[in-house]
């Protein structure tokens, strides 16, 4: 496979401003103009794929809509019920606080969609509960909130997996229902390992909650854990589409917050819409960068000589899938999730389809592979966030986050392995792949 000189020239321009502290996406369209200018087209290519890409994709809506509920729900105190809820129910076990941070991700992937506002959102508060009077480490503290941040775009709903629907077609719907046993098979592994941990460790145990306490504080609780509830039957029962989800999820996180709990002032609420805006925008100039290099790949014909030369190798599905594995993995230690799902993702989209690969587990196994980017050094984006909150060393943080990255591999390979872990419930709602 031979790229051309205009190819080269855009590629090294990318690498080039990106380096020199140019955001990606920015980076992106310049080497995309370069190519143009180069190749002689006309320029006015760049702004008809930006319109197309980013005007007629509807599901698009529902990335800004699911950052504005994560944001409102982590500015009200719906972090704290949750919190409260998780420690009646686990923490009176051995390492119980432990498995309380396990458990609270779980609960609030299905609210966000994001584990940047999982980590940010419960980051704080997790820390505080787990190191106070030394119960544990600052640094296995974080690295357990790190990793456990990443369950949050496996279990619907997924910011990440909206992105990969964009560039795959794929249906979003059976997207999220792929993503729920993959999020609690990587839940389990991590109370597996925490479990062993605590009485290698001798973790503290907490003192148990009052079972007659129960109700009380599930009541209290309610409607931080009916949110999930209201999205999945939303979604598939007919109701709405994802998108119209999203939306119903913003407001409904508004209204739980500010009439139910009035846990959120007008201030707060102005700068949840503040804060949703800038990550919106941020994302919104990755997939606008993306969209015009995407155009750029296409044109080179990368997608399809790659597709041609795989499988010319005649590689099985299962050996494709393993390489796939090992570059993403590889490419997460380097580059930012979404970089690699707009631009890199969609070169390998074609091969696994004349693989005869399904569309929805290869898109589970790519944004699982995606969010373990997260927490692999050096450039982990999580690790950085835990860092700030915790006071750890980075080098403190990687050491207690690598028996947990090998179990979240190991849960992986067996996504990989085995698709029905991934397909069997959206055949179970009538999936036909």
């Amino acid at each position: 496979m031979t790229l051309s000189l205009a190819f080269n020239a855009a590629l090294i321009t990318i690498i080039v401003t990106a380096v020199l502290g140019l955001p990606m996406g920015l980076s992106m369209i310049c080497g995309s103009i370069l190519y143009l200018l180069i190749r002689g087209q006309d320029m006015g290519i760049v702004a008809e794929q930006l319109l197309n890409g980013m005007y007629s994709n509807y599901i698009m809506l529902a990335v800004p809509l699911f950052i504005l509920a994560a944001e409102i729900m982590n500015s009200g105190s719906l972090s704290e019920r949750l919190l409260k809820w998780c420690d009646a129910i686990v923490g009176r076990f051995r390492g119980g606080l432990a498995q309380v941070n396990v458990l609270q991700s779980i609960v609030f992937a299905g609210m966000s969609g994001s584990a940047v506002a999982d980590a940010a959102g419960s980051g704080k508060m997790m820390q505080f509960m787990m190191t106070k009077d030394g119960k544990y480490t600052p640094s296995y503290a974080a690295a357990l909130t790190a990793v456990t941040a990443v369950i949050g775009p496996i279990i619907p709903p997924s910011i990440p997996m909206v992105l990969y629907a964009l560039i795959s077609d794929a249906s979003i719907g059976y997207l999220f229902l792929a993503g729920i046993i993959p999020g609690l098979l990587m839940a389990g592994a991590m109370m597996v390992l925490i479990a062993i941990t605590a009485r290698l460790k001798n973790f503290p145990v907490e003192p148990p909650t009052p079972l007659r306490e129960l109700p009380r504080m599930t009541w209290h609780a309610l409607p931080v854990l009916l949110m999930p509830a209201v999205l999945m039957f939303g979604i598939y029962g007919g109701i709405t589409t994802p998108t119209e989800a999203a939306a119903i999820a913003a407001f409904y996180a508004l209204i739980v917050s500010v009439v139910i709990y009035r846990s959120v002032s007008a201030r707060e609420f102005y700068a949840s819409l503040l804060t949703s805006a800038k990550t919106t925008a941020s994302i919104g100039m990755l997939i606008a960068g993306a969209l015009v290099f995407n155009y750029v790949v296409t044109v080179e014909n990368i997608p399809r000589s790659l597709s041609t030369m795989l499988i010319a190798w005649d590689l099985d599905p299962i050996t494709f899938l393993i390489a796939v594995n090992i570059l993403l993995i590889v490419l997460g230690c380097l580059l930012e999730g979404t970089t690699i799902l707009l631009v890199i993702v969609p070169i390998f989209i074609p091969t696994a389809q004349a693989l005869g690969i399904d569309m929805v587990h290869f898109g589970v196994v790519v944004v699982v592979n995606i969010m373990l980017g997260l927490i692999t050094p050096p450039f982990g984006l999580l690790l950085f966030i835990m860092t700030r909150i915790s006071g750890a060393s980075m080098r403190e943080l990687v050491t207690d986050v690598f028996p947990f990255l090998l179990a979240l591999i190991g849960a992986l390979l067996l996504f990989t392995f085995v698709p029905e872990t991934v397909l069997w419930l959206p055949r179970t709602f009538g999936y036909g792949g």
